[in-house]
Order: structure tokens, then sequence, then C-alpha cells
């Protein structure tokens, strides 16, 4: 996916329009357009305030890393914090966290179940 590609998937998963998006970050709408359209690149410091705006890093924007794909996909900070900690855990540890995953998350679907 090009940058372009990822600006209009992150503008729509938002729920903003092209006018919004370009008033939040003091620029003219026509200019995101010519983002998406992959007719203009965004200056560095323009790059930072469309990242900002998102919750995803500049690198993200750019090159699309399967790691901050994660970060754009899971909106709690503080998850993210937690899944960079566990992953450089020894694969042993990793398997114990998984597991209390599991299980709390079979609890909480159980419980669904029994309330529904």
């Amino acid at each position: 996916m090009s940058f372009g590609e990822r600006l209009k998937v992150l503008r729509e998963k938002k729920g903003i329009s092209k006018t919004n998006l370009a008033n939040s970050i003091s620029l003219h709408y026509s200019q995101i357009g010519r983002y998406e359209r992959n007719e203009a690149t965004p200056s560095a410091d323009m790059l930072k305030k469309l990242a900002n705006e998102f919750n995803v890093t500049t690198d993200y924007l750019m090159n699309g890393t399967t790691n901050d794909l994660a970060n754009e996909m899971i909106n709690d900070k503080s998850l993210i914090n937690q899944f960079k900690r566990i992953a450089i855990l020894s694969d042993e540890n990793k398997k114990v966290v998984m597991a209390l995953i599991d299980a709390f998350i079979f609890k909480q679907e159980t419980k669904q179940k029994l309330i529904s």
C-alpha cells in the first residue's frame, strides 16, 4: 500500500472528511487529495502532524511497517506498551502470558454467554 492509500484508509477509518483533516493540521483540503492520490509528498512537519492526527508513526505512514500497523489497529497506547514488553520476553514466558490472556478472554466470553 502506498502512502496515499494508507492516509486515505486512516482518514476514512476515523470517519473524517478531507476538509476536517486539513483544518485540523492547518492545510488546504485539496492538498489532502493530492497526498491521497500520491501526487504530492508531505513535508516532514506535515508528515508529523498527519501521524499525530491518526496516532500512528511517520514510519507507518511512509513505509507501512508491521509493527506500526499493529499500533494503528490498537488504539490503547498502554496495550501497545504492554505488548512491546511481552515481545522481549523469552519464548517460554510469552507462552505463559498468552495462556493467561486466553484464560481471561475465555472467562469473559463465558460470562457474556451466560448473561445473554
